[in-house]
């Protein structure tokens, strides 16, 4: 074998000149200030632009994947004229919640009129009422029944024969008793429902109003179960964002065809969101009354 045909040594055997002038060239480059500089630059801008790149893909199709809510099927309608009982049934084993009220040992721990309320009496209601001409109303959040009484009235002026579905786990909310005292807390119990039920005494309205006294993903799922939809729905429960849009996606379920879903607190960020989100991936407009929204 001549030394032609020799093979190459091995990699860690070849000369080491080559390498020790890229070495030599990559000290001398970074060693002037200017290069320096422009390799911080260049890492800032390659870290900057990897975390501002968002964590989750916000493409329509993601968008509607998360709009997709609960599997369950709604069942049939319930006539009109039926909901009332099914309500009764279905949630208080079939005696109305409003015999025998009150019971004799909340008497001296309610007032006999408390309806205090935010947007309660505003045109709106009377408004959509006129619109949908409604047989059946639903009111996700309660709280002391303001907005109830008021469109309890309101349909008995117009002539319209309306039961109206209170949501409401009648509870307040956390940090409610540091602004409001106005009703003793016995036990933990916090009193509105019983408040709430003495207001609707008082509007004489215990025969158009029923309620279901439970978390608002909870009721809306029964009635769902239960096929009981609304003609005009309205939203005024919890404000954060998925609070909101849990509550929109679920009482959209129950919207007859040609019903109105509407709401309050439009000011509040978190609401808003929701309601512009929702109106975007299900083809409808917002329509606005002062504090409250309208889909259209």
């Amino acid at each position: 074998m001549n030394e032609d045909q020799l093979s190459p040594p091995p990699h860690h055997l070849r000369p080491r000149h080559h390498n020790r002038r890229w070495a030599d060239l990559a000290s001398r480059t970074l060693s002037k200030p200017r290069a320096i500089i422009m390799l911080i630059i260049i890492s800032f801008v390659l870290g900057y632009l990897a975390h501002s790149q968002p964590l989750v893909s916000q493409s329509a199709q993601d968008l509607l994947n998360h709009s997709t809510f609960s599997s369950l099927q709604c069942a049939d309608p319930v006539p009109a004229a039926y909901v009332r009982q099914t309500v009764i049934d279905r949630v208080f084993n079939g005696t109305s919640p409003w015999e025998g009220f009150p019971p004799p040992h909340v008497n001296s721990l309610i007032m006999q009129e408390w309806t205090k309320g935010w947007g309660s009496q505003t045109p709106v209601f009377e408004h959509l009422i006129l619109q949908a001409q409604p047989k059946i109303i639903i009111e996700v959040g309660t709280f002391l029944g303001a907005s109830a009484t008021h469109m309890a009235g309101l349909t008995r002026k117009l002539g319209i024969d309306a039961q109206i579905l209170c949501i409401d786990d009648f509870r307040g909310w956390p940090g409610y008793y540091d602004g409001d005292k106005s009703l003793k807390m016995v036990n933990g119990d916090s009193l509105l429902l019983y408040q709430f039920m003495q207001n609707v005494v008082k509007a004489n309205a215990t025969n158009s109003i029923m309620f279901l006294p439970f978390s608002t993903s909870t009721a809306l799922s029964g009635l769902c179960e239960w096929g009981v939809y609304g003609d005009l729905v309205e939203i005024d429960a919890a404000h954060d964002f998925h609070s909101a849009w849990t509550d929109i996606n679920n009482a959209y379920k129950l919207l007859k065809p040609g019903g109105v879903l509407f709401g309050h607190d439009y000011a509040w960020d978190g609401v808003r969101e929701a309601v512009h989100l929702f109106a975007r991936l299900n083809g409808f407009r917002v329509r606005l009354d002062g504090e409250h929204w309208i889909l259209y």
